[in-house]
């Protein structure tokens, strides 16, 4: 039986739009991640290729966005405290926009799709964390509202799950890329892999 996805049956396009005619969504690049209970496998990697990939972006002229998720005061997802603030490596600059999230989709309850719009931008890059979680919803969410959003899986990572009698890291990484790029988004290896 041979395989498909979606996207091919629907005639979506196959290889991702240049950087320079898209915007870059950095999601949840937060220290939550880098240690302690949200520790994610992969993530130190996933943050170099991360910092490659806004060094690229930048030296384009590609806006950048920066979300954050915010669960509140003494969570591991407090903004107002270090561990909740973007890891250094791929910290906002000066005029990137950054957006506080409380949901795991990125346009729900932000000016997210707003300040898209406002840039013109119909293409989009998504890095950050957690692949299954909010990187999996936000791109679903950017396909539901006519973006055509490549996800860079290397600049992705996630964690092992206990449901199901336990789901190991590497492979909850797979499961999610292939079902985003089934249809929601391109899902490409590298930075390389999009072209200038």
């Amino acid at each position: 039986m041979g395989q498909t996805t979606l996207r091919d049956l629907m005639a979506l396009p196959t290889s991702p739009a240049p950087l320079s005619d898209s915007a870059l969504i950095m999601i949840d690049c937060q220290n939550t991640y880098t240690r302690g209970v949200m520790e994610l496998e992969g993530v130190q990697d996933a943050l170099e290729v991360g910092a490659e990939l806004l060094d690229r972006a930048r030296g384009l002229g590609v806006p950048v966005l920066h979300i954050m998720h915010d669960a509140g005061e003494g969570s591991p997802y407090d903004v107002n405290a270090e561990i909740g603030q973007i890891a250094g490596k791929v910290a906002p600059r000066d005029g990137e926009s950054v957006i506080v999230k409380n949901y795991p989709n990125s346009f729900v309850g932000t000016d997210l799709d707003e300040q898209l719009k406002a840039l013109g931008k119909t293409n989009l890059v998504v890095a950050g964390f957690m692949t299954h979680m909010c990187v999996n919803s936000t791109t679903r969410g950017a396909f539901n509202l006519g973006y055509s959003p490549t996800v860079v899986a290397s600049a992705t990572a996630t964690r092992s799950l206990p449901g199901a009698g336990g789901v190991a890291a590497a492979a909850l990484q797979a499961a999610s890329l292939a079902a985003i790029g089934d249809l929601f988004g391109l899902v490409v290896a590298d930075v390389a892999a999009i072209p200038e």
